[in-house]
C-alpha cells in the first residue's frame, strides 16, 4: 500500500505491504484501542528509533489506519532554535564546536519543555503542541492541537536510558521501538539531507559525524519496549 505525507515539511512516499498491515499494524491498533478501554482515558504511547528508521512515517501512517482514534505528535518541535545552537558551543574531541555541527543529538533538544508537554497530554488535557520544519530548520510552536483518548508520540530519544531522557516512559502506557541495520540508516539519512538542500558531499559528511552517532546511541541505550519492529529493505519484522 502506498503512502504519501508530509513530514516536517517534505514530502515523503513510503510502502506498507498489505502483510505488515494484517499481522503487524492492525493487532498493534487493537492493542491499542484495549489498552485504552481498559484505562478508561487517555493512554500515551512512545514510538522511539534512530534517525532513518521511519518512525514519522510509520506514525502517521497507523494514524490513518486508525481512521482518526489516535492522534500523532513528534518530539522534533522541541530542538533548539537555530540561533540557540549557533550560538552555544560544546567540547568534542578535544575541540569547541558550535552546537549546531551536532544538531539531532540529545543536548540540541530542550528536554525540559518536552517533559512538561508529555506530563500535559499524559494527564489528559488538551493543548497545543509544536512541530518542526525542516525547511526552515526551526521549530514552529503551538502547531497543532493534541486532544482525543490515543496520543501517540513518536522520537529519536524517548526511551533512552539516560538522566533526565529515562524519566519520560513513566508517562507512557505503551512503548513501542523500531530499529535497522547501520548500512540502511545511513543510506536513508544521506536521501533525506539531500532533499532537505544538502549537497551529496555535506549529507555524507554531516551523517558521517552526527547521524550516525546518534543512530547508535539510540540503539545501543535505549530502554526495552514493550514492542520492537526491525526495519528492512522490505519492510517490518517483529524481534
Amino acid at each position: 500500500m502506498e503512502y504519501q505525507v508530509n513530514i516536517n515539511g517534505l514530502p515523503v512516499t513510503a510502502a506498507f505491504s498489505e502483510e505488515n498491515i494484517r499481522e503487524i499494524f492492525v493487532p498493534l491498533l487493537e492493542k491499542l484501542y484495549q489498552l485504552q478501554k481498559e484505562k478508561g482515558g487517555r493512554i500515551l504511547v512512545l514510538m522511539a528509533a534512530p534517525p532513518g528508521c521511519g518512525k514519522s512515517t510509520l506514525a502517521s501512517f497507523l494514524g490513518k489506519l486508525s481512521e482518526g482514534r489516535i492522534t500523532v505528535i513528534g518530539m522534533d518541535g522541541f530542538h533548539r532554535y537555530q540561533k540557540y545552537l549557533t550560538t552555544n558551543f560544546i567540547q568534542r574531541d578535544g575541540q569547541r564546536i558550535p552546537m549546531v555541527k551536532i544538531k539531532g543529538a540529545p543536548i540540541t533538544f530542550d528536554l525540559d519543555k518536552l517533559t512538561t508537554k508529555v506530563r500535559q497530554v499524559a494527564s489528559g488535557q488538551e493543548c497545543l503542541w509544536p512541530i518542526y520544519d525542516r525547511l526552515y530548520h526551526d521549530p514552529i510552536e503551538d502547531a497543532i492541537p493534541v486532544s482525543g483518548d490515543i496520543v501517540l508520540l513518536e522520537g529519536n530519544y524517548l526511551l533512552l536510558n539516560q538522566p533526565g531522557w529515562k524519566k519520560l516512559v513513566k508517562y507512557a502506557d505503551y512503548t513501542i521501538s523500531l530499529t535497522a541495520e547501520e548500512s540502511l540508516l545511513e543510506k536513508r539519512l544521506v536521501e533525506r539531507h539531500i532533499v532537505s538542500g544538502k549537497t551529496p558531499e555535506e549529507a555524507k559528511a554531516f551523517v558521517a559525524g552526527s547521524d550516525m552517532a546518534n543512530a547508535r546511541e539510540v540503539m545501543n541505550h535505549s530502554l526495552t519496549p514493550d514492542l520492537c519492529l526491525k526495519v528492512t529493505e522490505d519492510g517490518f519484522e517483529v524481534i
